[in-house]
């Protein structure tokens, strides 16, 4: 009889905690699937739910306020997606919202996220159609860089030519650097212009002490103090006429 008795007291412990364990997941559950609190519907058109699924979690400012409903193809290029959201967050959402699919995490599950909107915009109403915004997905991310390494590739290969080129003396650049007689040559050319230069400058001053074009030159320094004449006497004027006032 005692041993009947133990083993009803363990069948009802059992019993009791299988209750208590089903009907806090009961709980769990419905409140994640928004059973327990009043709720409203809207909907968003995609064209790429980017591995949505039923069940998954929405979120307004990084808190969970709803659910994936339902998710339904349209036509061949939209999919629609009916969303379960808390009555007491609709304040939050306006008519100019947005929604946009993410992740949790880097690696986690897929989300639905909703951007408020505009304080000054009216709040969303129950079945309204919510406006939707494709994210940049990890394989748009991929072929970029795929693209942008293969790009760095054929820089990478144009930049080896062109130093190969140079280093075999071959164009203006390499003739410069490699090619030894045509270094001094320029180096010559630069002489040369300095000379000239040199030379042009005392033909010049010669020039300037010749009897013929001794006036030229002449005219050319009285023209200039002529216009510093001017220029002088515009501003005393200008002084005179303020010291009246």
């Amino acid at each position: 009889m005692k041993k009947n008795s133990g083993n009803k007291i363990k069948l009802g412990i059992f019993i009791t905690t299988g209750m208590f364990l089903f009907i806090i997941a009961i709980y769990y559950i419905g409140k994640r699937q928004q059973l327990f609190n009043e709720t409203f519907r809207i909907n968003g058109i995609f064209k790429d739910v980017r591995g949505l699924q039923v069940g998954n979690n929405v979120r307004l400012s990084g808190i969970d306020v709803g659910v994936v409903e339902d998710i339904e193809i349209s036509t061949d290029s939209t999919v629609e997606v009916g969303l379960i959201i808390d009555e007491s967050t609709r304040k939050f959402i306006k008519k100019n919202a947005k929604a946009t699919i993410g992740s949790d995490g880097l690696m986690g599950n897929k989300i639905l996220i909703i951007i408020p909107g505009t304080s000054d915009a009216k709040i969303i109403q129950d079945i309204d159609y919510i406006l939707t915004t494709m994210p940049i997905s990890v394989d748009d991310i991929l072929t970029k860089l795929q693209v942008t390494g293969e790009n760095a590739a054929n820089i990478t290969g144009n930049l080896s030519a062109i130093t190969d080129n140079i280093r075999a003396g071959r164009g203006t650049i390499g003739k410069l650097f490699m090619d030894t007689a045509f270094a001094d040559n320029l180096d010559k050319t630069v002489v040369n212009l300095k000379h000239g230069s040199g030379g042009f400058s005392q033909n010049m001053e010669a020039a300037k002490h010749s009897f013929l074009l001794r006036g030229l030159f002449k005219d050319k320094k009285t023209r200039k103090e002529r216009r510093e004449e001017r220029k002088k006497a515009k501003e005393e004027k200008k002084k005179r006429i303020a010291q009246s006032n």
